[in-house]
């Protein structure tokens, strides 16, 4: 998940020298769990849900990328919400206007939970999978996987299986 840097107050930039980072997300990747060491020796495995953060800012940061980690419980602008989501801040509001995301409106600006905005974002994800799965289904009904067939026949189809999903969900 990448926020806009200029967002939030607490973001790291990558190091300069990247090298060291490099090596410790190979590492990373080459197994599924780490232990810290503290200054006295102290030795503790980390809970997996916090080795895959770390996987994913060490990863990020690996790639050149600012970090920056915060709550769910984080408020967003109604243009950091449409970033995050990758849309324009008018069709955010038409979503939020719509009821499809919930919001506040304690003065006169919007404020959107990251929460809620993740919630949609997975929302959206199995609205998708489950249109990409009925037109898998209608493709497969008409014979589209026959290997015969040329791509031209082949995109046709396709085509053809999307008209019929759209139509399907308008109604």
């Amino acid at each position: 998940m990448a926020l806009r840097a200029e967002a939030f107050d607490d973001v790291v930039m990558p190091p300069d020298d990247l090298g060291q980072v490099q090596n410790l997300d190979g590492m990373l990747h080459r197994t599924n769990s780490a232990t810290l060491r503290g200054a006295s020796g102290e030795e503790m495995l980390l809970p997996s849900e916090v080795y895959e953060v770390l996987l994913e800012v060490v990863t990020a940061m690996s790639k050149g990328q600012a970090i920056s980690v915060v709550p769910k419980s984080q408020r967003l602008t109604t243009r950091e919400a449409a970033d995050f989501l990758g849309i324009s801040r008018p069709t955010l509001v038409k979503l939020l206007e719509g009821g499809e995301i919930p919001f506040e409106q304690p003065s006169r600006h919007r404020r959107v939970l990251l929460s809620d905005l993740v919630a949609f974002k997975q929302r959206r994800r199995h609205a998708r999978r489950a249109t990409l799965a009925e037109m898998t289904r209608n493709a497969a009904e008409q014979g589209l996987y026959d290997s015969t067939d040329s791509p031209d026949e082949v995109a046709a189809a396709l085509k053809e299986a999307r008209t019929e999903v759209v139509r399907s969900v308008e109604k």
